[in-house]
């Protein structure tokens, strides 16, 4: 046998390795954390659960209802309605002016597309509400006078320049998740630290392939939302195949799982620490 021929073959071998610990790695990363998320899922009530009469209420949270002369603005996140909840969660800005009586909610609705309007969706709404069903988790919350009111009208102002208002695309986006991120980008003094489980919102707007994280605290690389990597001082670092995103929180330390979540040292929501 030639050396030539030698060599080939420990190319091909070492090739071989290469993607065989790459295969079992997706499988044990990405796969069989998704798989559990499923079963878990669809081992609930579910399966039989009715947009019509599902739960959009109040769930509680603001035990603390701010003054009127406070500006609020907080960041929730909650699974999504029905199979889409086993793999991630819609996500939402509300805020509440000074002088305000009542809170506005920053998201996107997908059927308002289908139906020929716009994608985004700024109303007022329950800052707190259950998304069909399925309880929310405060992500951010931020309180203040002119500084939080100053990055209220920077919300409203980043929401008019949104490149995808008549666009919906659950995976691997725009949907509802790309749109939070987008702000979130946009207003980076909010810090918000969007969970693995928000599917899109590593789908960057007009085609971008470079950008900050969704935190900005750090940067990401996404190629159309399908394959990627984030590395931030909030978010940790985070490797994104087909859409589901893995990874670790460096502090406080925890595992990011696709369809499972966050695994370790539960994460506060930020209180006026911009």
């Amino acid at each position: 046998m030639s050396r030539l021929e030698n060599k080939v073959i420990i190319v091909l071998r070492t090739g071989f390795k290469w993607l065989l610990r790459s295969l079992v790695f997706v499988v044990l990363v990405f796969f069989i954390p998704v798989g559990c998320a499923l079963t878990s899922h669809w081992s609930g009530d579910e399966r039989h659960a009715d947009w019509r009469t599902a739960r959009l209420d109040s769930a509680g949270l603001l035990t603390d209802v701010p003054g009127i002369d406070e500006a609020v603005i907080q960041v929730y996140a909650a699974r999504a309605f029905r199979w889409r909840g086993a793999f991630g969660v819609h996500s939402w800005i509300a805020v509440k002016p000074r002088g305000s009586e009542h809170f506005t909610r920053f998201e996107v609705m997908g059927f308002n597309v289908a139906r020929g309007g716009e994608a985004v969706r700024i109303a007022r709404g329950v800052p707190d509400g259950y998304w069909y069903g399925n309880p929310p988790v405060l992500l951010r919350d931020l309180r203040g006078g002119e500084e939080v009111d100053a990055l209220i009208e920077r919300l409203y102002q980043a929401a008019e320049g949104y490149s995808h208002n008549h666009e919906y695309r659950i995976w691997p986006g725009p949907n509802s998740n790309t749109f939070i991120a987008y702000l979130a980008r946009e207003v980076p003094e909010l810090r918000v630290n969007l969970p693995p489980t928000a599917i899109g919102k590593d789908y960057l707007p007009d085609g971008g392939i470079f950008a900050k994280a969704p935190s900005g605290t750090g940067i990401q690389l996404s190629l159309a939302g399908l394959f990627g990597v984030l590395l931030a001082r909030e978010e940790g670092l985070e490797i994104n195949f087909l859409g589901l995103n893995a990874g670790v929180d460096f502090w406080p330390l925890a595992l990011n799982l696709p369809g499972i979540g966050r695994i370790g040292m539960p994460v506060h929501a930020p209180l006026n620490d911009n």
